[in-house]
């Protein structure tokens, strides 16, 4: 069983046990009819998946509406899951793809997002943990989705380049070459507001 460790949305730390073979049990029980199955995977995936989506949409309501949905979908869904694949990166694949959805119906990631937060660069306030987690969530939300998503999956949600290039669908050559610039970038901008 390994232990991986997800965000909560006010930047607590939460562990979620993963063990493949058990989600394989629970997602066969699931297509025979078992809801108790379906429940034991929801109860097991719910936190990590909301808290991507909170990470990438940085809405509570919009984050719980993906989580929904994500769940829904994957139970429409279930007859299409490859067993060679891991569970979490099928249903996180499905979580991205709702987050990415959502926020071009709803154009939320302008760059105008960053100028919400007001960021004042005296010494006591930078040492104040909320106000430097909304300047490094106004930071994060100001990259490009692609660069956002690759530093939640890192940073955020501690999957390995393996699981970000299953998750992406994308060679794990990109996924660091990818994670380079995003960190390069952010890096610059939280320079440039005074944090580093």
């Amino acid at each position: 069983m390994r232990a991986t460790y997800c965000p909560h949305q006010l930047f607590f730390w939460c562990v979620v046990f993963m063990d493949d073979n058990e989600d394989l049990r629970l997602v066969s029980e699931s297509r025979q009819g078992s809801r108790d199955s379906f429940e034991r995977l929801l109860l097991r995936y719910e936190k990590p998946i909301f808290n991507a989506a909170y990470r990438i949409l940085r809405d509570y309501e919009d984050a719980r509406d993906v989580t929904q949905n994500v769940f829904l979908k994957a139970f429409q869904n279930l007859e299409h899951f490859n067993a060679k694949h891991r569970f979490f990166s099928w249903i996180y694949r499905i979580a991205l793809n709702e987050s990415i959805n959502l926020s071009k119906s709803r154009r939320r990631f302008d760059a105008a997002e960053d100028a919400r937060i007001e960021v004042r660069n005296t010494p006591e306030n930078l040492l104040s943990r909320k106000e430097l987690g909304e300047v490094v969530q106004a930071a994060l939300m100001s990259l490009e989705f692609e660069h956002r998503v690759v530093i939640v999956l890192r940073h955020f949600n501690h999957r390995s380049y393996q699981q970000m290039g299953e998750i992406l669908e994308i060679p794990e050559k990109t996924v660091k070459s990818r994670l380079f610039t995003a960190r390069a970038l952010l890096r610059e901008i939280l320079s440039g507001k005074g944090v580093l």
